[in-house]
């Protein structure tokens, strides 16, 4: 079976992925992965073919656009408004670009993002199109829309509540992408305009899976049962091999803590990576700095502090005492999977979210807002995760029933008996 796999975002984005796209080749499947640009030699080097989609996400969020994009925070408003502005000069290419990489496919997977495109070309091409989601997007009344906050306690509406956030949440993504979404349509694709709002659509009984693990959300009572969630999907290098310094920098003293968020930018960098440094100092923990998009930490550190550009969060994390990060799905999925504590300071888009449900959980302490990050918050929050015995007790058995997982085995079984059953 020729499978193409459409997904849209930064390199944790589209990360994921990857193991899912090997699995299936595993299975026996010809798989492309459709991606940005600059993610071919990642692709390719895991042997798998791969479809060029128009962006550069990372100068897309070190532009002006879009930083003012990571500015919304959890506003949902300007969440959809200054994501339209990323995204409406290159709907048309991705349009065509999508087109070209599943021009011959049997089955077509999206990430969230991916719907945009690949939903109406599955749709053109009269092939099945099947939702691989990092983020729940289904209505429930278990939890609000990820745009949204949770209501205090067990208030008896907040069920109510949360099924409310999710037609609010797609109603405003239909009505800001309304426009753009039917000219791929119609003018790309020659299909009949999309009437129906994506508060109807995202809930077509297509089928979804999530690429999330059921121990930190249980499948909700009001989804469908065909809806799968199969556990991460985790990229595993077992070659890799850190350099001399880091392997010296993490034998020459305890477990430090890992902060970086990631490909989350900033308009001031050198700021920020003083609150960094002064919150690591005043916890009286060893750290790693990773860099990141933001460029963070490029000065003279501390011997306590040790920057570094890249490592594999599956190698890095089991080594750590805990790990400060934005919260996104791949890299929170990371540190569950370490069963050590997070501390998360969200920025905006699904951040929020995984930052309370880690809060949740008991795995880590309150998020620190990104807005209302100083140093001595950083440092309280560093030192509860790395010295609260019983968060860390909680992290540790939580790891180790995500790692008794199989996620990328469950998605796959899924897939292939999902398309027996409609063959």
């Amino acid at each position: 079976m020729r499978i193409t796999l459409v997904t849209i975002g930064s390199r944790g984005d589209i990360q994921p992925f990857i193991p899912l796209a090997v699995g299936l080749k595993n299975a026996g499947h010809a798989v492309r992965v459709a991606t940005h640009e600059p993610y071919e030699s990642f692709v390719r080097e895991h042997g798998l073919d791969f479809g060029p989609l128009v962006g550069n996400p990372q100068e897309m969020m070190q532009a002006e656009n879009g930083l003012e994009w990571l500015e919304t925070g959890r506003n949902p408003f300007s969440f959809a408004q200054r994501m339209r502005d990323l995204a409406i000069e290159m709907m048309q290419q991705l349009g065509r670009d999508t087109l070209a990489a599943c021009h011959d496919a049997d089955v077509i997977l999206f990430s969230t993002l991916g719907f945009f495109t690949a939903v109406p070309t599955a749709e053109k091409l009269g092939v099945p199109a099947i939702a691989t989601y990092l983020q729940p997007v289904q209505q429930t009344g278990d939890f609000p829309g990820i745009l949204f906050p949770s209501l205090p306690g067990a208030l008896p509406f907040n069920a109510a509540y949360n099924r409310l956030t999710y037609d609010a949440m797609m109603e405003l993504m239909w009505r800001v992408f309304k426009q753009a979404y039917n000219d791929v349509r119609v003018n790309l694709l020659s299909l009949p305009p999309e009437t129906r709002s994506f508060r109807i659509t995202m809930n077509d009984p297509y089928p979804v899976i999530y690429g999330f693990s059921p121990q930190v959300i249980p499948h909700p009572r009001d989804w469908r049962d065909d809806i799968c969630i199969s556990g991460y999907w985790f990229l595993e290098v077992p070659d890799w091999q850190p350099s001399d310094e880091l392997r010296h920098f993490l034998e020459s003293g305890p477990a430090p803590v890992y902060v970086g968020f990631g490909s989350m930018t900033n308009r001031d960098t050198d700021a920020l990576t003083d609150t960094i440094i002064d919150g690591i100092c005043q916890s009286n923990q060893r750290a790693i700095l990773l860099s990141g998009w933001a460029g963070i930490g490029e000065r003279d550190l501390p011997e306590s502090i040790f920057r570094l550009d890249y490592a594999p969060h599956s190698w890095l994390f089991p080594r750590m005492a805990a790990v400060v990060h934005h919260g996104g799905a791949g890299t929170t999925a990371a540190g569950l999977r370490a069963g050590i504590p997070s501390v998360i300071v969200p920025h905006f888009a699904d951040q929020p979210f995984w930052a309370s449900r880690v809060a949740a959980l008991g795995v880590g302490p309150a998020p620190i807002q990104q807005k209302q990050l100083i140093a001595e918050k950083l440092a309280y929050a560093i030192h509860v995760a790395a010295t609260n015995t019983a968060m860390r007790q909680r992290a540790a058995q939580l790891g180790e029933r995500i790692r008794a997982e199989d996620g990328v085995q469950t998605a796959v079984q899924y897939i292939e008996q999902t398309l027996s059953a409609q063959k």
